[in-house]
């Protein structure tokens, strides 16, 4: 089926634009799409088969979630996060991963308490065995699974979003020197008070975590202070 406007052929209407958001967004998110890097709708309608005005929508909604800026005259880019911005959404997520927290413990189970604390121990083996890089994969497991368990799904679809934006600059973050074993103390914290079922320490722990990591930011280079995601 072609698009009206251009003659292109590809996948069309909402189908179109479901599968271009999403292929653009993990692109994004990913790390294949740097920040600042322009979008082309024509190059990238072909690369995942769909029309270009399914592109332009997935753009659009792209926009509103965030990932991607219009600039007059110049179209469509990968949105730059300012030093500025990660540290509000920083502050925002510790709003939400607290209350998170807080649920979590209320409601885990005994197999989530068993999962908690073999990702603990998991986390402080990547440390010992110097993996940065598995050490950031697993606190992206340790979060969700806390997301998973205390059954917020509001704050999930929340801090999905924020996330999303944020989650260039947080692998970034993760791979600075003396930042994994910085971090692991305080993810243990919070294992520790979530499978103990104390809910306003679990609260407390995800709070000072997050504290912990604005002010990692805060230190961040001047040379890099325009562009955290970089």
């Amino acid at each position: 089926m072609a698009d009206a406007d251009t003659g292109v052929g590809g996948l069309t209407g909402e189908a179109g634009r479901q599968h271009a958001f999403q292929q653009l967004r993990g692109a994004i998110v990913g790390g294949d799409m740097a920040p600042g890097q322009r979008l082309v709708e024509e190059e990238l309608a072909g690369l995942f088969g769909v029309t270009r005005a399914s592109l332009r929508a997935a753009l659009i909604d792209l926009t509103a979630a965030g990932l991607v800026e219009r600039i007059p005259n110049r179209g469509a880019r990968v949105r730059v996060i300012t030093l500025d911005e990660a540290v509000a959404i920083t502050e925002c997520r510790m709003a939400l991963e607290g209350l998170c927290a807080a649920k979590a413990a209320d409601r885990a189970a005994d197999e989530h308490r068993a999962r908690l604390r073999e990702l603990g121990g998991e986390l402080a083996r990547a440390v010992a065995d110097g993996e940065p890089v598995k050490y950031s994969a697993l606190n992206r497991d340790l979060h969700q699974l806390i997301l998973d368990i205390s059954g917020q799904t509001v704050a999930a679809d929340l801090l999905a979003r924020l996330n999303a934006q944020f989650v260039r600059h947080q692998f970034q973050l993760s791979l600075r020197p003396g930042r994994p074993q910085a971090s692991l103390p305080e993810h243990l914290s919070i294992i520790e008070a979530i499978v103990a079922g104390r809910a306003a320490d679990a609260e407390q722990a995800a709070r000072d975590h997050l504290r912990s990591v604005i002010r990692a930011l805060g230190d961040t280079k001047p040379g890099n202070t325009q562009e955290a995601t970089r």
